[in-house]
């Protein structure tokens, strides 16, 4: 990649996370400020965290660290880089729906299984709810992830980095909407994230058409290419596990404690700031 492009690619990369990211931090005062900390905020955490938890192997971790590279050398030497990514995108998308429907049916597991502390108490049951309606975002946000992998192969920086703003804005509009209604502020959040997921697909999808990067969506094939795919992304997604599984102790922990939770989320989003900024922007680009 020339420098000017490399710079461009940064600061673009940068405008957006930090836009991003001064949204979510405004998203979370708000949180707070509607919601506040108690048990309804502890069980919207911890079934938020489930299908953001899944999302560091199938969206920006582990597949897209082994899809993304091999992809941009497809990319740069022309070999047919469309029709691997379809093929990557098929076999994702089968993955994840079923994925999807296996934790739809054992949702009260992964929530004992990630915060056990709130056994025997309105906090299970509210995140087992929860969770139902929110997990179907790992679907859409990990298939987001692969065609802003493609469009950050390409160059095209933009669109991607863009898409994470759109969760921000509709969990704002839909607390805010909450507000003024008079509405169940939690029904509209949990409802605002799979329609965020869906928004943030249309996005990068609709990019990736422009960019001239047209992938469809079809019966998953098992090419040499998928199988490399997979023998890479395996090893990834078990050294990616080691982060959740430190994630999870400490959601274990805090779940054993009243409004523990919550305040440890909005800890951790304060940390994020500036982590998103320079640290990620790079990775990125580069």
């Amino acid at each position: 990649m020339k420098p000017i492009r490399l710079t461009y690619g940064f600061l673009t990369v940068s405008f957006w996370t930090l836009i991003s990211r001064v949204l979510g931090l405004l998203r979370e005062i708000i949180l707070f400020g509607v919601i506040g900390p108690g048990p309804v905020m502890d069980a919207f955490v911890a079934a938020f965290r489930l299908p953001n938890m899944f999302r560091r192997f199938f969206a920006e971790g582990a597949f897209n660290a082994a899809f993304v590279p091999m992809f941009s050398k497809k990319y740069q030497s022309g070999e047919n880089p469309n029709r691997f990514a379809s093929d990557a995108l098929s076999g994702l998308a089968l993955i994840l729906l079923a994925l999807t429907a296996v934790a739809m049916i054992f949702m009260p597991a992964l929530v004992w299984a990630t915060a056990g502390g709130f056994g025997g108490t309105e906090r299970f049951d509210l995140a087992v709810g929860f969770g139902r309606i929110m997990f179907p975002y790992i679907f859409f946000i990990s298939l987001a992830a692969l065609f802003s992998g493609v469009l950050n192969a390409g160059g095209h920086f933009a669109a991607a980095a863009a898409a994470p703003v759109v969760l921000n804005i509709l969990v704002i509009l839909a607390l805010l909407a909450a507000t003024i209604t008079g509405g169940q502020a939690v029904l509209y959040l949990v409802w605002s994230v799979p329609v965020a997921g869906v928004a943030q697909l249309a996005l990068v999808w609709a990019a990736a058409g422009r960019a001239g990067l047209r992938l469809r969506i079809g019966r998953p094939r098992w090419t040499q290419d998928m199988r490399r795919l997979v023998v890479i992304a395996v090893p990834a997604a078990l050294a990616g596990g080691v982060m959740q599984i430190n994630l999870v102790v400490g959601q274990q922990v805090a779940s054993g404690f009243d409004k523990a939770v919550g305040w440890l989320y909005g800890a951790d989003r304060l940390y994020q700031l500036p982590l998103g900024v320079v640290g990620i922007a790079i990775g990125i680009v580069l």
